[in-house]
């Protein structure tokens, strides 16, 4: 009997989704000698933003599915999800992080601080995926030996059947897709941290509207394209947006500002004292005698 690469890829691919955020985040701290805080402040963002953009796509697709909502027509239904799922991401996920840098993070005004907290906020959604992954990968070996039909029955059984069946029968290299794409959106998360910077460094507030566009944009782009062309051509327009976004990220490099050291005024000199001149007379030398 064969050996099945995929016991080693699926794994891999787990491994890798969380193995590749923290060692960016080991890069950049001691790179630029930050706290992990700003790491994991990040992180926070993220999932602060998901308990917000979750519920609300959730409630949207309720209005389009009880009819409150008009439903676009067929031909035009993929577009507008398209459209609409980006555009609901890049908007929570950026104004969160435009909130972040108001409130949260008001010393977080460098080039490299800015790195920090992108690789956290697109850190810890790789990480969360990674343990999905991990989570999958354990009940697929499971399930090869438990007879499915003590567990499911009817269109319940075949559809578990299938899943399993295509779960094991994967080409290795698409087995290895999610951690490229992870591997794409640290980049593309890096660059939306470094934009979203800009409205308090530049002190413009037009810079949060490109986040969203940009943010928008990229997921638009792989929503319609993996509907239509494909995980191979979608990951290829995923990776040209994570070098444009490296691209961006150094363009946008400022200065660091060195950190000021407050030191204590000097003290003032000490005071001088001139003795005065004495001129002996006879009168003083008669006022000092003793009686």
């Amino acid at each position: 009997m064969s050996f099945n690469i995929l016991y080693i890829t699926h794994a891999l691919n787990g491994l890798l989704m969380i193995v590749m955020p923290i060692g960016l985040g080991f890069y950049l701290t001691r790179k630029y000698r930050l706290s992990w805080q700003l790491y994991w402040v990040g992180g926070a963002i993220f999932i602060l933003s998901q308990v917000f953009h979750i519920p609300f796509n959730a409630l949207v697709s309720l209005l389009f599915q009880t009819g409150r909502l008009p439903t676009p027509s067929v031909e035009w239904r993929l577009a507008f999800n398209s459209i609409f799922l980006g555009l609901s991401a890049g908007f929570f996920e950026e104004f969160a992080r435009y909130l972040m840098y108001r409130w949260w993070t008001k010393d977080a005004r460098s080039w490299s601080k800015a790195l920090l907290l992108g690789a956290g906020h697109g850190g810890v959604e790789a990480i969360v995926l990674g343990i999905l992954v991990f989570i999958s990968y354990f009940i697929m070996i499971a399930m090869q030996g438990i007879d499915l039909t003590k567990i499911v029955s009817g269109t319940q059984l075949s559809v578990a059947q299938a899943q399993l069946t295509a779960y094991w029968s994967y080409p290795w290299l698409d087995s290895l897709l999610g951690a490229v794409e992870r591997l794409f959106t640290l980049c593309v998360q890096v660059s939306f941290s470094v934009m979203v910077l800009q409205v308090f460094t530049r002190k413009k507030l037009y810079w949060l509207f490109i986040a969203i566009t940009w943010h928008a944009s990229i997921d638009a782009i792989a929503v319609y394209a993996a509907s239509l062309w494909g995980p191979y051509v979608t990951e290829a327009l995923v990776g040209g947006y994570a070098i444009a976004s490296l691209v961006l990220i150094y363009a946008l490099r400022q200065p660091e500002m060195p950190e000021v050291i407050e030191e204590m005024p000097p003290l003032p000199p000490p005071p001088t004292f001139t003795p005065t001149e004495i001129i002996e007379t006879e009168d003083k030398i008669q006022e000092t005698r003793y009686n």
